[in-house]
């Protein structure tokens, strides 16, 4: 196991980790143990008694934070005619139809988010082994496959996060970062905890949310209360 920075350990003596915290406590607490050196970005980790292998548990979505994520993303759309201006227009940083898909299919991946209309699919389904992995697929769940272009990559401009469970159960979710105001990130925090707890499966029984953590880039991680 790699060993941890000096300031990391001084950071983790902050947080009792066998203690959970209030969202508030934990924003705060997360403020005093990020590096004053960079913007570190803030996220959420949720872990879900859920079995992704069934349909009905694959906890999947995407949301417009009230307060953005603090990072710029960019976007493409694969998109022809009308629906390309309109695109460009919402201010898509790349816009194509053919030529775009020829383009990632030669290795060019210089963005965060596809964007494609419904009828451009079909030819862009080819590169599903590529884009797949990278978590690039345009998907009708995350909005991503839409007629509506422009109202997309205005979501995503404004700070749209997707997630979706892995394997273990576990989703991390970006929510800011830790230049936000502590009401900020709280805010941002709970609109997304509320979304996960209203998208409980009913086909699990128990316990659903065993764990949430909230952590910096470089911080150690602090664990909440989810009473």
């Amino acid at each position: 196991m790699a060993k941890r920075s000096k300031r990391y350990q001084e950071a983790a003596k902050l947080v009792d980790s066998s203690k959970k915290y209030t969202i508030d406590e934990a924003v705060a607490l997360l403020k005093k143990t990020a590096s004053s050196k960079m913007d570190e970005s803030v996220e959420v980790c949720f872990n879900l008694n859920v079995d992704p292998r069934h349909a009905d548990q694959l906890i999947r979505g995407a949301l417009v934070l009230p307060n953005g994520t603090g990072k710029t993303q960019k976007v493409a759309v694969v998109a022809e005619g009308d629906k390309a201006k309109e695109a460009q227009d919402a201010g898509a940083d790349f816009v194509g139809g053919q030529e775009l898909i020829d383009q990632i299919s030669g290795g060019w991946f210089d963005f965060d988010v596809l964007v494609a209309t419904p009828n451009l699919m079909g030819k862009l389904g080819r590169l599903g082994r590529v884009l797949g992995p990278k978590g690039l697929m345009p998907n009708p769940k995350s909005g991503t496959v839409t007629m509506d272009v422009a109202n997309a990559v205005d979501e995503i401009k404004k700070g749209k996060v997707t997630y979706r469970v892995d394997r273990d159960g576990n989703l991390n979710i970006m929510i800011g970062k830790v230049s936000f105001e502590e009401a900020q990130i709280v805010e941002n925090f709970n609109a997304i905890y509320t979304r996960i707890v209203k998208a409980r499966p009913s086909t699990v029984k128990g316990t659903y949310m065993r764990n949430c953590v909230l952590t910096s880039t470089m911080g150690p991680a602090i664990h909440i209360t989810m009473e």
